[in-house]
């Protein structure tokens, strides 16, 4: 009659035969982690590179019956180093793979200096091969992203434009002829004017009257046509 196991052997069961197992080479949670990587941040446009850490004298992975498993953090994002989880799914044997990441994309840099209040056009700008994991401030690849908007700082020649150069959009700016309209009562006035400030839709600015001379608070309605506060 056999002898009953007791329960705490039965739980170290499992962890003893994993340990008896044969060793998986230690560059295999390696590669899976690069080759995750890879596929992870392969979109159209993106040319990415990445390298694990040398194994060194990590831990020696077990053998995994079953293909490892890849993971990252919920909600990480592209960095020049990275941290990616490889388990075995068959035991839960896992570790944690430094990977450095490189994420190439075309992005748009200055031709020449501009300044503060330029807009930006197509002959403004060309397209540069860029690590974009280490522009922390972003970038633009389209000038469709910035279209209308203004800079607000200058740029270098060679410097990659980020979303955070740019202002909010301005459908008048400061000197610009505009259409001022006046309510009062149900009547409608309309004089011409000269903006001395700038803003999008909606924005408060300061607007010359060309019959009196006087500066009046005004709102923007449209481009080139404004409404006088009361």
């Amino acid at each position: 009659m056999s002898r009953r196991r007791p329960p705490w052997l039965l739980m170290l069961l499992p962890l003893l035969a994993a340990a008896a197992a044969p060793a998986e080479p230690a560059d295999g949670p390696r590669r899976v982690a690069e080759q995750w990587l890879l596929q992870h941040f392969s979109q159209p446009g993106n040319r990415v590179v990445a390298a694990a850490d040398p194994a060194g004298g990590r831990t020696q992975p077990p053998a995994c019956p079953q293909a490892w498993q890849a993971a990252l953090p919920d909600g990480a994002r592209a960095a020049p180093r990275m941290s990616v989880e490889v388990r075995c799914p068959a035991t839960g044997w896992r570790m944690q793979v430094p990977v450095r990441l490189q994420l190439f994309r075309t992005v748009l840099v200055a031709n020449k200096p501009l300044q503060r209040g330029d807009g930006v056009t197509a002959a403004d700008v060309r397209g540069e091969e860029r690590d974009v994991t280490r522009l922390g401030y972003g970038y633009v690849d389209g000038l469709d992203q910035v279209a209308g908007r203004l800079l607000s700082r200058p740029l270098g020649a060679g410097a990659v434009l980020a979303p955070a150069a740019f202002g909010g959009r301005q459908t008048v700016r400061a000197g610009d002829r505009v259409q001022l309209i006046a309510r009062l009562d149900g009547i409608e006035v309309r004089a011409s004017g000269v903006a001395l400030g700038g803003g999008d839709t909606g924005a408060r600015l300061r607007v010359r009257n060309d019959s009196s001379g006087r500066a009046v608070d005004a709102v923007v309605l449209d481009p080139g046509v404004v409404e006088a506060l009361p």
